[in-house]
C-alpha cells in the first residue's frame, strides 16, 4: 500500500484522501493544511515551472516541488488530494469586469452567453416567460452577439411580442441596441411623446409610436436608463444573487476580479451588499474595486469626497480599494459602438480631465481610463504628460482600458509615463462590425497586444462583462490565441496572436500589476496566496476551438475549495438555493455550455409543447409542421452556414 492509500485508510478520508476540514492552529504552523499531488502543474514561475506536488499552509503555497519531499510532510489533519493527472493553473484574475453591479442582478438575468442558435435562445426565453411572475421582467443583458448564432441575427420585435404578450422582455445587445416587447414599453412608460435622449434614439413606427427598438447613437445611456426602470431584487436576494455570480466565476476558474465600477453604481450605497458578504466571510473571489464617477459636471466633487472616505489599498486580500475609474470625466468617454462613427470628444475634455487627474495624483490614487480610440488616448496623454511635469506620477499604477485602435506612438508615450493597458475581448463580439466600418487591415491591430508587450508596457487580460462581452475567461483566452470572433471571422494575423502560455500569463500574474499587488498572487509559488484552478481539459493540448469550453473542476481560494465538480464536488461547500425561486439561474444556470445543446433542444420542445396547449402563442405557423415546431428544433442541425441552416430545417420554424 502506498503512503497516500495508507493515510486514507488510517483517517477514513473521503475520495482522493480528504481528511477532516477541522484543523489545529498549532499543527497548521508545522504541517500543511492541504497537499495536491499527481497533477500537471503550470506554476508560471520560470524557476520552477512544472513541479510534482504543492503544499498549502495558512492560505498560502508553502512548498512547490518534488512529491517525494512534500508528501512526507503531511500530518494527521492534512488533506491530500490526488488530481488524477489534471492540469492545475494559478487562479484566473479578470482585470476589468463589473462583478459588484453584475452580482446585484445576476439572478434576474437570462444568459445567452454561449448559446449557439437563436432558436435555443428563444426557447429559453419562452420557458422563462412561463416562470416569471408579474411585475417582473425577462432580461437578457449582454454577454452575447448575434454572430454567435447559427441564424446570424437577433430576434424580431414580432417574435418577442408573440413569445411574451404580457410579460415585459428586455434584451440588450452589446452597446448598440436594446429590444423591448410591447409589455416592456408599457412598463417603462415610453409613448409617442417620449423624447429621444442626447446620443440615443427610440425608434418609432409610421404613426410615431415606439416600436421597441432602442439605439445608442452612440451613447448607450438610453439602453442603461431603460434597464434601470425594471424591478430590483430586495437586499437579501441581492446577497444570494452575488454569491451565485461569484460561484459561477469560480466554476470557470476565476479567483480574482478588478471591478471597474460602472454607471448606476454609486459609492458607498451600491457597495453595501459586497461589504456585507465580506464582513460575513462569504466572498469566494478576491475583489479590488475602482470608483466610477456618476454625474457629469460633478466628477471632481465625487473624487474629492471619496478621497476623504477611502484610500487605495484600504481593505484586505479579499476586498480592497483600487483607485479611480474607469470613468474619470464624462467628457473623456468615447463610446465603443462600431456600428456608429467614432465620436469626437468635446473641447472641454482636457480641462476637466486635468483637474481630476491632478486631484488623483495629489491624493496618490491610481486610476484607469476607458478609451476605445487612439484619438481619445492622444488627448488624454497630452493631459497626463502635462500633469506629470508638475506632479510626477512616481510609480502610480495608472492605465487605459480597451485601447482597440492605439497607435505605436501612443504605446511608447504610455511606456514613458509608466502606465499600463488592460485589454478585453470585446472584438470577439464586435469584430464583424469593426471590419464593416474600418476594414480588415485596420482590424488586425485591435488592439496590438504584441506591440504593447514589446514596448514593455504592462498588459492585463479581462472581459468587460457583463453588458457587452461574456464573463467567461476562456472565451477571452481563445480570442488571444486564435484571433477569431465568435462568428468565426479571423481578425488577427499570427504576428498579433499570443501563444497559450502568454495568454494565461495575461490572465494571472500580469494582472496583479493592475491592482498594485505584484508578487502576491498569480503564480503557484511559495509564499503567494494559494489560489488555484484544476481544469476540466488540458488548456495546453486541447484543440484551439475547445479552449473556450474549458471549466474548472476544483477551484481553491486561499487553499480552501470554493467550487468542485464531478469527483471533486464533495470538497466544496454546496451553494445556497437560488433566490427568487423563479430566477433564470435556477433553471438555466449562467454560461451555456456547447455540450448542453441537447438540453437546450429539450427545453425548446418543452416550451413549444406548453405553448401549443395554450394555442401556441407564436406569430407564424410553419407550412411543414404547422405549430408543431418542436420536431424541427429538436433535430441535429447542420448550422455551419446559412444555407446549411435553411436546409437543415426545411421550414420556417426557426422564425417562431
Amino acid at each position: 500500500m502506498n503512503p497516500l492509500t495508507r493515510r486514507q485508510a488510517a483517517t477514513g478520508a473521503a475520495t482522493f484522501g480528504i481528511a477532516s476540514l477541522l484543523r489545529s492552529p498549532a499543527m497548521a504552523q508545522t504541517t500543511p493544511d492541504l497537499i495536491l499531488t499527481n497533477g500537471r502543474f503550470t506554476t508560471l514561475d520560470r524557476a520552477n515551472p512544472a513541479p510534482e506536488a504543492v503544499a498549502i499552509t495558512g492560505g498560502r503555497f508553502s512548498a512547490v516541488g518534488e512529491a517525494s519531499e512534500i508528501l512526507p510532510t503531511a500530518g494527521p489533519t492534512t488533506e491530500v488530494v490526488d488530481l488524477r493527472g489534471r492540469r492545475a493553473i494559478p487562479g484566473l484574475i479578470d482585470s476589468h469586469m463589473h462583478i459588484i453591479r453584475g452580482g446585484l442582478n445576476y439572478n434576474l438575468e437570462l444568459r445567452w452567453d454561449g448559446v449557439r442558435s437563436l432558436a435555443d435562445g428563444m426557447a429559453m426565453l419562452r420557458r422563462q416567460v412561463q416562470d416569471t411572475p408579474p411585475p417582473q421582467w425577462v432580461r437578457v443583458v449582454g454577454g452575447f452577439t448575434e454572430h454567435q448564432f447559427a441564424e446570424k441575427r437577433l430576434p424580431t420585435l414580432d417574435e418577442l411580442n408573440a413569445a411574451a404578450p404580457d410579460t415585459p422582455v428586455f434584451i440588450l445587445h452589446l452597446y448598440d441596441r436594446a429590444l423591448l416587447n410591447r409589455a416592456a414599453l408599457r412598463a417603462v412608460g415610453y409613448t409617442r411623446d417620449t423624447p429621444n435622449p442626447p446620443g440615443g434614439e427610440i425608434q418609432r413606427d409610421a404613426s410615431g409610436e415606439p416600436t421597441g427598438l432602442m439605439l445608442a447613437k452612440p451613447n448607450a445611456l438610453i439602453l442603461y436608463a431603460t434597464l434601470a426602470r425594471g424591478p430590483k431584487l430586495p437586499p437579501e436576494q441581492q446577497l444570494n444573487s452575488t454569491r451565485h455570480f461569484m460561484r459561477e466565476m469560480n466554476r470557470l476558474g476565476v479567483t480574482g476580479v478588478i471591478d471597474a465600477g460602472g454607471g448606476f453604481q454609486n459609492y458607498p450605497d451600491d457597495y453595501e451588499i459586497i461589504q456585507k458578504l465580506h464582513a460575513d466571510g462569504e466572498l469566494t473571489l478576491r475583489i479590488a474595486y475602482n470608483l466610477f464617477t456618476q454625474k457629469a459636471g460633478e466628477e471632481l466633487q465625487d473624487f474629492s469626497r471619496w478621497g476623504q472616505m477611502v484610500r487605495p489599498g484600504q481593505g484586505d486580500d479579499s476586498l480592497r480599494h483600487n483607485g479611480a475609474g474607469e470613468m474619470l470625466v464624462f467628457s473623456a468617454a468615447d463610446f465603443e459602438d462600431f456600428r456608429e462613427p467614432r465620436p469626437e470628444m468635446p473641447p472641454e475634455m482636457e480641462g476637466q480631465l486635468e483637474t481630476v487627474v491632478r486631484k488623483l495624483v495629489e491624493n496618490r490614487w491610481p486610476w484607469r481610463l476607458h478609451a476605445t480610440y487612439d484619438e481619445t488616448i492622444t488627448r488624454a496623454l497630452d493631459v497626463f504628460e502635462t500633469v506629470n511635469r508638475d506632479q510626477p506620477f512616481q510609480g502610480l499604477h495608472w492605465f487605459f482600458d480597451h485601447a482597440e485602435t492605439i497607435s505605436d506612438r501612443n504605446i511608447d508615450r504610455i511606456a514613458a509615463l509608466g502606465g499600463g493597458i488592460a485589454v478585453q475581448h470585446r472584438m470577439t463580439f464586435q469584430g464583424e462590425y469593426f471590419v464593416e466600418r474600418y476594414g480588415a487591415r485596420a482590424a488586425e491591430r485591435t488592439p496590438p497586444i504584441r506591440r504593447i508587450l514589446a514596448a514593455g508596457v504592462p498588459v492585463g487580460g479581462g472581459t468587460d462583462a457583463t453588458r457587452v462581452a461574456s464573463y467567461n475567461p476562456w472565451v477571452s483566452m481563445a480570442w488571444m490565441v486564435t484571433g477569431q470572433t465568435l462568428g468565426g471571422l479571423r481578425l488577427y494575423p499570427p504576428a498579433n496572436r499570443l501563444d497559450r502560455e502568454e495568454a494565461l500569463r495575461l490572465w494571472t500574474e500580469a494582472n496583479t500589476w493592475f491592482s498594485t499587488e505584484d508578487g502576491k498572487k498569480g503564480q503557484i509559488k511559495t509564499g503567494q496566496l494559494a489560489d488555484l484552478a484544476v481544469l476540466s481539459d488540458d488548456y495546453f493540448s486541447v484543440p484551439e476551438d475547445r479552449i473556450q469550453d474549458i471549466e474548472s473542476v476544483l477551484t481553491l481560494l486561499g487553499g480552501k475549495p470554493v467550487f468542485g465538480a464531478g469527483d471533486f464536488a464533495p470538497l466544496a461547500p454546496p451553494p445556497p438555493p437560488v433566490l427568487p425561486e423563479w430566477s433564470p439561474v435556477r433553471r438555466f444556470g449562467g454560461y451555456q455550455r456547447r455540450a448542453d445543446s441537447g438540453r437546450q433542444q429539450r427545453l425548446a420542445a418543452e416550451a413549444v409543447t406548453s405553448a401549443s396547449r395554450a394555442g401556441c402563442g407564436c406569430g407564424t405557423a410553419c407550412g411543414v409542421h404547422g405549430h408543431d415546431h418542436a420536431s424541427a428544433w429538436g433535430a441535429a442541425l447542420p448550422v455551419s452556414d446559412l444555407a446549411g441552416f435553411w436546409g437543415g430545417l426545411g421550414c420556417a420554424c426557426w422564425a417562431v
